[in-house]
Order: C-alpha cells, then sequence, then structure tokens
C-alpha cells in the first residue's frame, strides 16, 4: 500500500477494539503522529498505548494498511472521513473485560465518616443553612402544612357521609352526586372526599391503587377535596350520559 500525503487538516473516523463490541465516531487531527493518536485511543478503547496494534480499514470495510510506524503522522497514511481504524489490545485484556460495570470497584462510605468530609454536598448544604437543612424555612414549611391540614380536617367534618353534595372543582361544570366517604386515604395525604356521582363523570369505582374506600360502578367514583364539596338538598340530575 503506497503511503501518501493529505493535505486536510482533520478526519473522521470510526474506531472499534478487539476489547469491546461497539464502535466511536471520532475526529482527529492528521498531524498527530501514530505515538500521539495511540495516547488518545486509550481513552477511547481502555488498552494501554504500548499494548496497541492499529490496522486500518476503508470505508467498505476493506483492510488498508497497519499504522505501525510510531514516528509517522497520521495523515501520511491513507485515512479518509468514514474509514475505520481497529484496536488490537496486547495487554492480556479479554473482549468485553471494560464493558462489565459489575467487576469494577465501588468505591463506599460510611454515613459517620461522609458527615465528617468538609468538601461534601451535604456539608455545604448544612453551612449555607438549604433545604432540609434551614430549620427556619423547614419549621415554616411544617407549619404551613399542620394548618392546612387542621383546615382541611374542619371542612371534613362538616360533611357526613351519605349525604348529597355537589362539587365545583376548578374549571369544571358543577357535578352532584353522594358523599360515601371522609377521611385521610393511602394515596395522597390529607384529606378527602370521596363522591359517588349520579352519572359516570368520575375516575375510578370507589378504589385507588388497589384499596376500596366505598362501592360505586366503574367512573362513578372520584376523591376531591373538601373545598370544593357543598353539602345540600341536591336533587338528583340525568344527563342522559348511561345511555350514551
Amino acid at each position: 500500500m503506497e503511503v501518501t500525503g493529505l493535505s486536510a487538516p482533520t478526519v473522521t473516523v470510526f474506531i472499534s477494539s478487539s476489547l469491546n463490541s461497539f464502535r466511536s465516531e471520532k475526529r482527529y487531527s492528521r498531524s498527530l503522529t501514530i505515538a500521539e493518536f495511540k495516547c488518545k485511543l486509550e481513552l477511547v478503547v481502555g488498552s494501554p498505548a504500548s499494548c496497541m496494534e492499529l490496522e486500518l480499514y476503508g470505508p467498505d470495510d476493506k483492510f488498508y494498511s497497519k499504522l505501525d510506524q510510531e514516528d509517522a503522522l497520521l495523515g501520511s497514511y491513507p485515512v479518509d472521513d468514514g474509514c475505520r481504524i481497529h484496536v488490537i489490545d496486547h495487554s492480556g485484556a479479554h473482549l468485553g473485560e471494560y464493558e462489565d460495570v459489575s467487576k469494577v470497584e465501588k468505591y463506599q462510605i460510611s454515613q459517620e465518616a461522609y458527615d465528617q468530609r468538609q468538601d461534601s454536598v451535604r456539608s455545604f448544604l448544612k453551612r449555607s443553612k438549604l433545604g432540609r437543612y434551614n430549620e427556619e424555612e423547614r419549621a415554616q414549611q411544617e407549619a404551613e402544612t399542620s394548618q392546612r391540614l387542621n383546615e382541611e380536617k374542619s371542612q371534613a367534618s362538616a360533611i357526613p357521609v351519605g349525604s348529597r353534595c355537589e362539587v365545583q372543582a376548578p374549571g369544571q361544570l358543577p357535578r352532584r352526586g353522594t358523599v360515601m366517604y371522609v377521611g385521610l386515604t393511602d394515596f395522597k395525604p390529607g384529606y378527602w372526599v370521596g363522591v359517588r356521582y349520579d352519572e359516570p363523570l368520575g375516575k375510578n369505582d370507589g378504589s385507588v391503587n388497589g384499596k376500596r374506600y366505598f362501592e360505586c360502578q366503574a367512573k362513578y367514583g372520584a376523591f376531591v377535596k373538601p373545598s370544593v364539596v357543598t353539602v345540600g338538598d341536591f336533587p338528583e340530575e340525568d344527563y342522559g350520559l348511561d345511555e350514551m
């Protein structure tokens, strides 16, 4: 194979290796010596530069030549865009050895030791009193949550199970039904009112995530916040949805 000079400053090639099954597309300067090029390939394939044997293949995957002159420039070989340079590893490593992360030793540190570090995120948050380490902000959030929960509890206590009601959720038309459940739930915090609508305008059958709170037909049940429920003498309305 005749070695010729090429003037383009960079070339985009595919890199493959005997140690792994994937290819990487990279761009390199043609002015690199093969020795310098091997050092850059260490970061791509994981092989030591001293243990590399390089083969050049054309865009059609046809073998061109070996890149075996350490002081020769990469551009002195017939390397063009789309070519593939295959790295043969002679370090004794095996195919896939650098792909199996389960074999990588993981660094672990105890909670006690981590707490002693001054350069950790936890230490920074403590010094800056941010996040859960901001006692004032956390106390305020807890107070607001407690106040909201007490308000919901007070509203919920005025909604008897079995009473007729009208639900006026934001952005929705009023919906009438019967109160079937009032209290805390497992699916979301706070107090909720379970309603069996007169028509199939709901989202469930009185159960959420496998837990049943009340009985009703599918699409007739819904859970809403006490603040959107009004209890009163609301006669049943028929929109004819059962016939659709």
